[in-house]
């Protein structure tokens, strides 16, 4: 089996994590800035972090044999603070053009207010000046739905954004039909306790087939399991799919998406 981790916050997971994703078969792991469990207070918090990503994780996964991505944005959690993360957004430009860098991300909405919908837009703005891909993290529970339809709004409205060139993440069954509608990719995310179960992930999969679609495991700090993705591709072989398309939905389907960045290279077999 071979599959891509496409979204994983590995700064949070251990060296014996890499080591098992690199036996279970992952060919790459991408990693969206995302929240540190705390709000941090400085732009120079976030200069520390976005050096992290691009040049301490990238080395500590090599050792692994693994390529190590990521993108880089101030997550939805931070953004009430608007100066902040003005101030963050500003130093970006500094990393985008870093050789793993594949776009802007994750941004979007926690809980749908005013100030994190302008730092959204400041991100939106970002990324089409800097032609980079953008990968969007949608509200929890009872906000999704309202936060992913906002979310598309505001990139339907910026005629620079193409839709095939943004995944949006964290979909279930409410709101995977709208982003697909759309024409976006659509991120299905593999935890225990909460977003999609395997089995319910692969329920999707048989609803709404298997273009513009990934699964990725988010493994952070939390509750989460960095093997969330060939744990689901067992559960789609135990109904009967065949190997050409488990292969499609966790491993091609990824790279097709990620592959829109000319950096993006995975290891030649």
């Amino acid at each position: 089996m071979r599959y891509i981790e496409p979204h994983g916050h590995m700064v949070s997971r251990t060296t014996d994590d890499y080591q098992d994703m690199v036996t279970a078969g992952c060919a790459a792991v991408c990693e969206p800035a995302f929240w540190a469990g705390f709000d941090r207070s400085s732009v120079d918090g976030f200069h520390d972090y976005f050096c992290q990503l691009t040049d301490y994780e990238p080395k500590r996964a090599a050792k692994f044999g693994l390529p190590h991505y990521s993108w880089l944005c101030i997550n939805p959690k931070e953004s009430e603070d608007v100066k902040l993360a003005q101030e963050v957004i500003g130093i970006i430009p500094q990393f985008i053009d870093r050789p793993n860098v594949l776009g802007i991300g994750e941004i979007g909405l926690n809980k749908n207010s005013r100030n994190e919908m302008k730092v959204l837009e400041l991100h939106v703005d970002l990324a089409a000046r800097t032609n980079s891909l953008i990968l969007v993290h949608t509200p929890h529970l009872e906000d999704k739905l309202k936060g992913t339809r906002l979310i598309l709004d505001v990139l339907r409205s910026d005629k620079r954004i193409q839709p095939e060139r943004c995944i949006i993440d964290h979909v279930e069954e409410h709101t995977i039909g709208l982003v697909l509608d759309a024409g976006f990719w659509a991120g299905m995310t593999l935890y225990p306790e909460s977003k999609c179960s395997p089995s319910r992930a692969v329920d999707m999969l048989d609803c709404f087939g298997h273009e513009r679609i990934w699964m990725n495991s988010a493994c952070d700090w939390g509750v989460s399991i960095p093997l969330a993705v060939p744990r689901t591709a067992l559960e789609m072989r135990r109904r009967a799919w065949n190997a050409d398309l488990v292969d499609k939905v966790i491993f091609r389907n990824p790279a097709q998406f990620m592959s829109q960045c000319p950096k993006f290279k995975l290891p030649q077999t």
